[in-house]
Parts: structure tokens; C-alpha cells; sequence
């Protein structure tokens, strides 16, 4: 057997393994923390379902964007630094929602700034990367994945702890993201031996962006997290507007919807050590695109309505999971960071234009089952361009 592939993992990677994930879990909590909130506000601040879904989509793309510099920052300076830094930063448009709830416009920019927290997802893949070798990849990149459940933290949690205190959410995150940053700085290692690019940014940034599979991997992630990011943000909304559940009940089943896809991920990891990561995202999307055609004739939530989103959450989980084994088969160990930065940040893209899409959809057909139908379309897409094209894909 190759030696690298029957190596096995230390203890330092498994400890920076669950810190890494413990952070990416708040942070994404931290990225999340408007959503759960979005009918209170389009209550408080008179907003139309367009502006509403503005509000909860503007950390999506600016977390997706800032993806792409601070994975090449990462490769240069590594987590050690970036994962403590990021995290004590994201601290400040968290406590700043407080003085901003009651402007529409004060929201957007804290949105804005809020957006740093998705960040950290384009630190700890290349990190977790590094200290796994190619067998075991799929699965720890799977694990560290489950992070993305702080969208369910915060869409359980974020709503019950607003009973008891209108301020009290950003008090408790501020608080996690300050402990989390001093942990981060205490245990968080970069891999000795680790590639470290001399290039400029925008050097490594062009070279990443030169590889054909980096866009190719950036479509099929934009499909599989997008979906995520985007039930992420709007299904508590679309949930109370179309079945007519109070927020904390729709928060708790948009929490259950993520809860699956964050179970999955680490599955679509796992299968793609055992099978071709493409193969595994194709038959994922399939299954989201069956699920989404039977969304999109409105069926009572229970139990069909219930299934088809369980059933999807679990396709995408998969996807995201599976895609992302393939970005760690098919790029150069040194190029990680700003390939993953860029696929991610076009996968958090893909979750930013659906709610976008959605409220206006609702706002001028008072319905949803277009929506529905698009994302069954680019699931489809997405399985047919998987197993076609990407079985075949090579390092380059």
C-alpha cells in the first residue's frame, strides 16, 4: 500500500481538526445571526419581502467574497494566525447589531461587516488539508464541514434566546467568538512541513483562478452549499410565509433542515474515500432535484412537505461534503487556500442569489414553485456535468 495513503493521522491533526471546527460552528453561527431574526425586522422596520431578503442575503456575499483573499492570506500566513485574527474581528459587527436593529440601512452596512464570519471557511480547509493525508481527506474535510451547523445553532437557538432579551443573541455570540479566539491561539498549529507560496496575492490568486477545475468545482459547489446557504437564510421566511408558522417554529425546522445537511456532509466525505467524489455528487444532486420538482407543487407540510426538505438537505450535505474531497484529489497541495477560496466564495454566492430570487418570485407571483423548479434545474445540471465531466479530472 502507498505509504501515504497508510499513513496515519497524529494527534496534531486531529486536535486542529476539532478546534477548526468547533470555530468554523461559531462563526457561522456569528454569519447567520440575522436570518433567524428576518421577520422581526421586516416587522420592526416595515420592510417588503424584497428588502427583507437583502438583509439576510448581504453577510452571504460578503463572507462568500472575502473568502477568496483570506484563503491565498492563509496559505500565506497559515490558521494559526488567520483563525484567532478572524475570529476576535468578527466580534465588532456582532455587538454592533445592537445600536443598528432599528435602521434598515445601519442593518446593511452591520450585514456587510457581518459578513466576515463566512470567512473562516476558506482557513480551515486548507488547514485540515494539510494535516490529513489523501485517504482519510474526504472524511476530515467532511467533519470540519459539520461546522456549517451553526446555521442550525443559530436558527434553533438565536429566536428562543431573543425571548428572554432582545440583545441577548449578540451578547452570548461575542462572548463564544472572544473565548473561541483566545482558544485558537492556544492550539491551533500550522503543519511544519507546509508549503509556504512567496508569490504575491494577486499572483496566486490569477494562478488559482488560471485552473480550469477551479471554476468547474466552483459551479457544483455554487449548487450543493449554495443550496444551504440560501434554505439557510430564507426557509425560516419562507416557512412562516407560505405554512404560516410562528419564527421560533419556523427557526426550528429550518434548524432540523440544517442539522441534516451538516450529518451528510462528513457522509459525502467518507463515500468519496471509497468511491470517485464525482460519482458521489452526482447521485446527491439527482436526489435534490427529484425532491425539488415535488416541492414545487406545494404540499402540505406534513409529512410530504417535511420529507422533500429532509430528503434535500440531505443531497446537499452530500454534495458539499463530496465536492470538496475532489478539490483536495485535484489540486496542488501549495494552491489549496486560494482555490478553496475561490470555490468557496462562489458556493456562498450560489446561496446568495435564491433568497434574492425567491422573495422577489413571491413579492410579484405569490408563489414559491418557480424557485423550486430553478433549483431543480441546476441540481439536474449539476448531477449530469458531475458524472460526465469530473470523473475524468486531473491534478493539474
Amino acid at each position: 500500500m502507498d505509504q501515504t495513503r497508510a499513513a496515519k493521522p497524529s494527534a496534531a491533526a486531529y486536535r486542529n481538526l476539532a478546534v477548526a471546527t468547533v470555530g468554523f460552528t461559531l462563526t457561522f453561527w456569528a454569519w447567520d445571526l440575522v436570518a433567524p431574526l428576518g421577520s422581526d425586522f421586516k416587522d420592526r422596520l416595515g420592510l417588503s419581502s424584497f428588502e427583507q431578503s437583502l438583509l439576510v442575503a448581504v453577510p452571504v456575499i460578503v463572507g462568500s467574497l472575502g473568502r477568496v483573499p483570506v484563503g491565498a492570506l492563509t496559505d500565506r500566513y497559515g490558521a494559526r494566525l488567520m483563525f484567532p485574527l478572524v475570529s476576535a474581528l468578527t466580534i465588532v459587527p456582532v455587538l454592533l447589531i445592537i445600536p443598528a436593529r432599528n435602521n434598515y440601512l445601519a442593518m446593511l452596512g452591520v450585514g456587510f461587516l457581518l459578513g466576515l464570519g463566512g470567512t473562516t471557511f476558506a482557513i480551515g480547509i486548507p488547514l485540515v488539508n494539510s494535516w490529513f493525508p489523501p485517504a482519510r481527506r474526504g472524511f476530515a474535510l467532511g467533519v470540519f464541514g459539520m461546522g456549517m451547523g451553526g446555521v442550525a445553532l443559530s436558527g434553533y437557538f438565536t429566536p428562543r434566546i431573543a425571548e428572554h432579551g432582545d440583545n441577548l443573541p449578540f451578547i452570548v455570540v461575542a462572548i463564544a467568538r472572544a473565548a473561541f479566539a483566545a482558544l485558537a491561539a492556544l492550539l491551533i498549529t500550522d503543519r511544519p512541513d507546509r508549503p509556504v507560496p512567496a508569490d504575491p496575492l494577486a499572483t496566486r490568486l490569477g494562478r488559482a483562478g488560471r485552473l480550469p477545475v477551479t471554476w468547474e468545482l466552483s459551479a457544483l459547489y455554487a449548487i450543493g452549499f449554495g443550496g444551504i446557504v440560501a434554505f439557510g437564510v430564507y426557509l425560516p421566511t419562507y416557512l412562516k410565509t407560505w405554512y404560516d408558522l410562528s419564527p421560533t417554529d419556523a427557526g426550528t425546522k429550518a434548524a432540523g433542515f440544517a442539522l441534516v445537511t451538516v450529518v451528510f456532509r462528513p457522509i459525502g466525505g467518507w463515500l468519496s474515500d471509497r468511491m470517485h467524489p464525482a460519482t458521489v455528487t452526482a447521485a446527491a444532486l439527482a436526489v435534490v432535484a427529484l425532491f425539488a420538482v415535488l416541492q414545487a407543487f406545494d404540499p402540505a407540510l406534513y409529512p410530504i412537505g417535511t420529507i422533500c426538505f429532509l430528503v434535500m438537505a440531505a443531497g446537499l450535505g452530500t454534495a458539499s461534503g463530496s465536492v470538496f474531497a475532489l478539490v483536495s484529489q485535484v489540486t496542488p497541495q501549495p494552491q489549496v487556500g486560494s482555490v478553496t477560496g475561490i470555490v468557496g466564495a462562489v458556493g456562498g454566492l450560489g446561496g446568495f442569489l435564491p433568497p434574492l430570487v425567491m422573495g422577489a418570485i413571491y413579492s410579484a407571483k405569490d408563489s414559491y414553485s418557480i424557485g423550486f423548479m430553478l433549483l431543480s434545474d441546476l441540481a439536474l445540471a449539476g448531477c449530469v456535468y458531475a458524472y460526465g465531466r469530473m470523473r475524468t479530472a486531473k491534478p493539474a
